[in-house]
């Protein structure tokens, strides 16, 4: 969704609703960088490789009560504006490219994209501050090896003034996983010295639907199982911010550039008791992360949080803890389908016949335990089923009837005779023409009116003749159902964290939009 200042404060309590018509155009994907790709000779064999120039930096990220913070995060050197810079690579999805941008600092940090059993090896620069000292990455997962810099308590370190040190590992299994600054994590990861890495799998699913040309997937499967087939993708780093640990931080960097010295005492800020007062998704906090990506708003804080889907569409959710504390990330419309954790595909044996499959054994789940650096890749899908009523509305003889073509598991595919791309293309049949049974909000209640679409079905227009006249909207006010959609929350289960600053509506929340399936969802908005 595209916001103005204006319309933030008024808009936040209709956000609270679900089940609500919502016309929506900014969506979130995967973006990130792919590297320099190459190939090296190991051990007589011909390996390919992917290298990534990384920089730390200092810089300011935003918040929506107008706070600016001191920060420090990852970017790009030298920083591009376009995926045709030979640094490092281009970005992906190609769809995004004329949006995306790395500049020498962000929160998070760039995503890694990276290919299963492809070598990748990352630079790390170290431009920041003389006070904040060295620096480093830690890649979790993964056997990682160094060249250059000092040593440190848990690998190499960049020394301060421009000092550089590599990471090389081999990209063994798909998955996401976290990276992050391995020197004095209790400072430097809070500042937000952060990011992901994607690793693709090498080879497609023959069962799952090829990459088109619109597509915003960054592959056709997420594993290398038959079982992981996805239509839509979206990461979702989980962390906070005490912003008074920032304030000392900024005070002592100050203080050691004012006095000119080449080095000066390590900063030493108090950490603990900890209590965060903002708590991000992507590096913003709601409603900022309903914002476009790489909108020009956050220049440090280009990725966004807001998942669209079709019903039937099955969306790959990957979510990383990237915070000192766990965040219960919570899904309302429907559980989750655990794949894997930090990589880790989960299988269990399964007899069929004479042979033995290993399947996805992953527990449905309806709140991810983000706990810090660890990562959960799941399956998430809406259909409408169970709710016992037509979520498009429809009335027979009505302004928009249509037939239900029902498969074998009762939705309104092709396999039972459907017409692709209908606007109520996997449709429940077994509940079509089902009323529902509500009494639609009063538009005049302005947390109701300016947000309600008139409808809360999927694509419904709003008439007598559907069955459906709502109440008049206010005079002047355009119709918004045409369309519309369903939003339902997906935020922290726990309820500081929906706080900004310890003002609600805010932080750890953002919008799950389910689109009509004859709205086509663009994800370079």
């Amino acid at each position: 969704m595209k916001h103005s200042t204006q319309i933030r404060t008024a808009a936040l309590a209709a956000l609270l609703l679900t089940g609500l018509g919502v016309a929506a155009t900014a969506q979130a994907a995967v973006p990130g960088i792919t590297g320099v790709i190459g190939s090296a000779t190991v051990n007589n064999v011909s390996v390919p490789t992917a290298s990534f120039q990384l920089v730390a930096s200092e810089g300011y990220s935003t918040q929506p009560d107008g706070g600016s913070i001191y920060s420090w995060g990852y970017g790009c050197t030298p920083a591009s504006s376009t995926s045709t810079s030979a640094s490092f690579g281009g970005f992906v999805p190609s769809a995004m490219v004329a949006k995306e941008s790395c500049g020498p600092m962000q929160i998070p940090g760039p995503t890694l994209v990276v290919t299963e059993g492809q070598q990748v090896s990352v630079t790390l620069t170290n431009n920041l501050p003389v006070a904040a000292g060295t620096t480093s990455l830690l890649f979790p997962g993964f056997s990682v090896t160094t060249s250059g810099g000092t040593a440190g308590v848990l690998t190499q370190e960049a020394a301060n003034g421009g000092g550089t040190v590599t990471y090389t590992f081999t990209a063994t299994k798909p998955g996401t996983y976290a990276y992050y600054s391995g020197t004095q994590g209790d400072l430097q990861i809070e500042m937000g010295l952060y990011g992901a890495v994607v690793v693709l799998p090498a080879s497609v699913q023959g069962n799952c639907k090829a990459l088109g040309t619109s597509d915003f997937r960054l592959a056709a499967n997420a594993f290398d199982h038959s079982q992981t087939c996805y239509d839509r993708e979206y990461l979702f780093q989980l962390a906070e911010m005490q912003s008074s640990i920032h304030d000392e931080a900024l005070a002592q960097v100050n203080a050691c550039k004012a006095s000119g010295a080449s080095s000066c005492a390590p900063i030493a800020v108090h950490s603990e008791p900890y209590h965060p007062n903002y708590f991000l998704v992507n590096g913003r906090s709601m409603p900022d992360d309903m914002d476009s990506p790489f909108a020009p708003m956050y220049p440090n804080q280009p990725y966004n949080g807001n998942p669209h889907m079709h019903p039937n569409e099955y969306v790959l959710v990957r979510v990383i803890g990237q915070g000192r504390i766990q965040h219960p990330l919570h899904t309302h419309a429907n559980h989750v389908r655990v794949l894997a954790r930090d990589g880790n595909l989960l299988l269990a044996p399964t007899l069929v016949g004479s042979e033995t499959e290993y399947r996805l054994a992953g527990p449905l789940m309806f709140t991810f335990p983000t706990v810090s650096g660890q990562s959960v890749d799941s399956l998430f899908t809406w259909t409408g089923k169970g709710l016992n009523w037509d979520v498009y509305g429809h009335v027979q003889g009505g302004a928009n009837d249509a037939t239900c073509s029902p498969d074998a598991l009762g939705f309104n595919t092709v396999a039972g005779g459907a017409t692709p791309g209908a606007a109520n293309y996997g449709e429940y049949c077994p509940d079509h023409y089902k009323p529902i049974p509500v009494t639609p909000p009063d538009p005049q209640i302005v947390a109701n009116g300016l947000w309600y679409g008139g409808t809360p079905y999927l694509g419904l227009s709003e008439s007598a003749a559907n069955g459906f006249p709502s109440t008049p909207l206010p005079p002047g006010t355009a119709k918004q159902n045409q369309g519309a959609g369903y939003a339902f929350m997906w935020h922290s289960h726990d309820e500081r964290e929906i706080t900004t600053n310890d003002v609600f509506p805010g932080g750890m929340m953002m919008m799950l939009i389910i689109d009509p399936p004859a709205v086509a969802i663009d994800e370079a908005q």
